[in-house]
């Protein structure tokens, strides 16, 4: 199947090359020539422009956008002078479901079809395949059935669940088409909340572990300094690589997430690397929004959220404003390191 995909950064040229290694046809454009170059190498054929894309896809049509969520409307405005009737954008970034739903209608006026799919898989998707969760009418989701399923992971990348029996379905492939235009990337909006809640939970327990041994640290002894009560149980010098080694064999908090944190901990333990600035690209806050129309609480998730806007200094006026606090009505001055 011959395919158009514009946006080759870091998960749009990996799933390129994938489908050329799956024996698609891909059709490969992006603002900078370097990645188009690089593809053409692997088998894709290079578009120079968007009119060349186009161009070189015969109709129907089918054009997979991998461009961040703010050029989506401008890529899809350029795109829809150029389409015809039948023809299929589909938008494979982390953009708003209630955006596909408004695209969708607005492209449907020309007759072109809308799909969305929330990809997840990062860096790794080319050889390990892309979970993909899928919004749009079901008739065209069947026809781009040959591109999803060489972008899936393979049958064997889980085992089956147990009790489930005949042939197995596209879930167990790793893509589903989830319902109606936005349902794909609701699926996925909540999934990346959900992410934000467990890599926050790793985290937190990490750094437990990694904080075992303050019994053996000098501490203040003052008015503004909470004591250790019993520091003789706080003498552990954890061994946090090899904990995260020891937690990926057998452990119910085995995972993929827990794999990345055992590689990133035997590159450096002391993660000297990092500042601890995390950023959110926008899904956390919108699957709290989506929890609250829905009257769903998810305090851990909320919880998570917030820890990254206060990992970039989000939160530095209110600590100082509780400092501030404490000397009005006691006296207290804040201790500095």
């Amino acid at each position: 199947m011959r395919i158009g995909i514009m946006g080759l950064g870091r998960m749009g040229a990996n799933m390129a090359a994938r489908l050329v290694e799956a024996g698609h046809e891909v059709v490969a454009w992006n603002r900078s020539p370097a990645p188009v170059e690089a593809l053409v190498k692997q088998g894709a054929i290079g578009a120079a422009s968007i009119e060349d894309l186009v161009a070189r896809l015969e109709p129907p049509r089918a054009i997979w956008l991998m461009v961040p969520a703010g050029v989506v409307d401008d890529m899809i405005a350029t795109l829809r002078r150029l389409l015809a009737r039948g023809d299929v954008i589909i938008d494979g970034g982390n953009s708003h479901y209630r955006e596909d739903l408004r695209r969708a209608k607005t492209l449907a006026e020309d007759g072109i079809h809308f799909v969305d799919v929330g990809t997840s898989g990062g860096v790794w998707g080319r050889h390990r395949g892309y979970c993909q969760m899928i919004g749009g009418e079901r008739e065209i989701v069947q026809r781009l059935d040959p591109i999803f399923a060489a972008l899936a992971p393979p049958l064997d990348a889980a085992p089956r669940t147990a009790g489930r029996t005949g042939a197995p379905t596209t879930a167990e492939h790793g893509y589903l088409h989830c319902g109606p235009h936005g349902a794909g990337h609701f699926v996925k909006m909540v999934h990346n909340g959900i992410e934000y809640g467990l890599m926050g939970a790793y985290a937190e327990g990490m750094n437990i572990l990694r904080h075992a041994n303050v019994g053996n640290a000098q501490h203040s002894v003052d008015a503004e300094t909470t004591p250790l009560e019993s520091p003789e149980l706080y003498r552990y010098d954890f061994d946090l690589p090899a904990i995260a080694e020891l937690w990926r064999r057998g452990s119910v908090v085995a995972s993929w997430l827990l794999d990345l944190i055992a590689s990133a901990l035997e590159r450096d333990p002391d993660l000297r690397d990092f500042q601890g600035r995390v950023s959110d690209s926008g899904e956390g806050r919108w699957t709290l929004k989506a929890a609250i129309d829905e009257s769903v609480p998810a305090p851990i998730l909320s919880t998570a959220l917030g820890e990254r806007f206060a990992s970039r200094g989000e939160a530095d006026y209110a600590h100082r404003l509780l400092s501030a606090m404490r000397r009005e009505f006691g006296g207290h001055e804040e201790k500095r390191p």
